[in-house]
């Protein structure tokens, strides 16, 4: 009787690919006119365009420019692979006038940054 375990390989499951896509500013278009010390509750409509279900392992964080009030670390919205989330941050505009540009990116629960960085950009216009 032939041995029916020759040939046969076990094939690990290939691990997921984390992927961001990003679709549009949802609040505070880039450029936007606010007063100094303003409440800013940007949203961003983002999708899933990985293989990977997020949950709360997976992390947002700033890589570039000033933080705008909002914690550096934050958990990224859960979301299934191949749908859309509404990414949301609280920020607050500078007291001083000026353009002010922060830079956001998704981050697996091992640490690697993936899919497309998302900004949010305001001029800060003393009123």
């Amino acid at each position: 009787m032939a041995d029916l375990s020759e040939g046969l390989r076990l094939t690990p499951t290939p691990a997921c690919i984390a992927g961001l896509t990003f679709l549009d500013d949802l609040t505070i278009p880039d450029g936007s006119s606010v007063s100094p010390g303003t409440l800013l509750d940007k949203r961003w409509l983002v999708e899933n365009s990985g293989s990977c279900n997020w949950n709360q392992s997976y992390r947002l964080k700033i890589i570039a420019g000033p933080d705008l009030g909002a914690p550096n670390e934050q958990a990224l919205y859960p979301a299934r692979s191949g749908t859309q989330a509404v990414i949301r941050i609280a920020f607050i505009a500078p007291a001083e006038p000026g353009a002010y540009r922060s830079a956001w990116q998704a981050f697996s629960p091992q640490g690697e940054p993936f899919g497309d960085p998302f900004f949010i950009e305001i001029i800060v216009q003393m009123p």
